[in-house]
């Protein structure tokens, strides 16, 4: 959804040019896109088989989301994680008492928020998983991780799908695991440089199994039980893939492309990293041009008849 599968940075992200006071509505959902364009993706977030209406909102929850993971995550944020995690869910609450906006995500997401009816719960939920980084570094169980998945990753599904007016419970349960499936390749993507910054989300049950330490991974081995653990956790991410599956083709033309894009861009992630395996803390695999161009080929050939529906919706207004 409105998370991907980006390329690890060397430097710092550009700073988007914040709006000039007075905020003014347009101007705000400006901002967020341009928060969205100035991150490298796989895939564009909220990219053109997105109708137009839906994109800015999407980008609103993208740069609530971007900027909370950020004050988690980027460096610059150091000694002050918990109190700008803090202000950001001071300014959430705010805006739900319709209370004027200090910052331009919140002007625009506002506005989101008022005309989707989107509930607190799934920012809420969001904040708690970026706060669970500040204190938590490693995880016991995949029962763990995937407790921490459902706070961090999941809610950003949830959302997209309410952008979409889709409330069913079941249609719910598949963007969940979606989530989870994407959140979990990015996991195995993300080991080496993850470790730099003392985090391990691999499940320490795992690594036991397989014989993988702490050292192999400081040490960046390239060794059979590194490849045994890509392996099985790369079969367990696609499992939630494929447990997702019924969702993309339950959904209408609106979002139907987009889920296709997100559904076979995490899986043919996922075909990189199996074939990187034991070499995995040497090298971080990522989407190229051709498998881009795989990606859409595969989603337009899996959905491409929604275009359809919404070309005749546009010529019959």
């Amino acid at each position: 959804m409105i998370h991907r599968l980006a390329t690890r940075r060397a430097q710092p992200f550009p700073a988007v040019p914040v709006p000039p006071q007075p905020l003014e509505l347009e101007a705000c959902y400006r901002y967020c896109e341009a928060m969205a364009r100035a991150r490298h993706h796989n895939f564009p977030v909220a990219s053109m088989f997105v109708p137009s209406r839906f994109r800015r909102h999407i980008w609103a929850v993208y740069a609530f989301a971007r900027t909370a993971d950020d004050f988690a995550d980027e460096p610059q944020y150091e000694g002050r994680r918990a109190s700008e995690l803090d202000r950001w869910e001071e300014q959430l609450h705010a805006c739900y008492h319709n209370e004027p906006a200090e910052h331009p995500v919140f002007v625009a997401l506002g506005d989101t928020i008022r005309r989707f009816n989107l509930p607190i719960t799934e920012f809420s939920s969001l904040l708690q998983g970026f706060r669970s980084d500040l204190d938590v570094h490693r995880y016991s169980t995949f029962t763990d991780l995937a407790g921490y998945i459902a706070l961090a990753a999941a809610p950003v599904g949830h959302l997209f799908l309410y952008l979409g007016g889709y409330r069913d419970p079941e249609l719910h349960s598949c963007v969940a695991d979606l989530a989870s499936g994407l959140a979990m390749a990015k996991v195995i993507q993300d080991m080496a440089a993850d470790f730099e910054r003392d985090r391990i989300y691999i499940p320490h049950e795992d690594l036991r199994h397989f014989g993988v330490s702490e050292d192999d991974l400081r040490s960046h081995r390239a060794n059979p039980a590194i490849g045994a653990l890509v392996r099985y956790e790369v079969a367990r991410a696609r499992a939630l893939f494929e447990r997702a599956r019924p969702l993309v083709d339950a959904v209408g033309p609106e979002l139907a492309i987009e889920l296709a894009l997100i559904w076979h861009g995490g899986m043919q992630a996922l075909t990189k990293i199996d074939a990187v395996g034991k070499r995995i803390l040497q090298r971080r695999p990522h989407l190229t041009s051709v498998d881009k161009a795989v990606v859409v080929t595969r989603a337009l050939s899996w959905r491409g008849g929604a275009l359809g529906p919404r070309v005749r919706d546009k010529i019959g207004r």
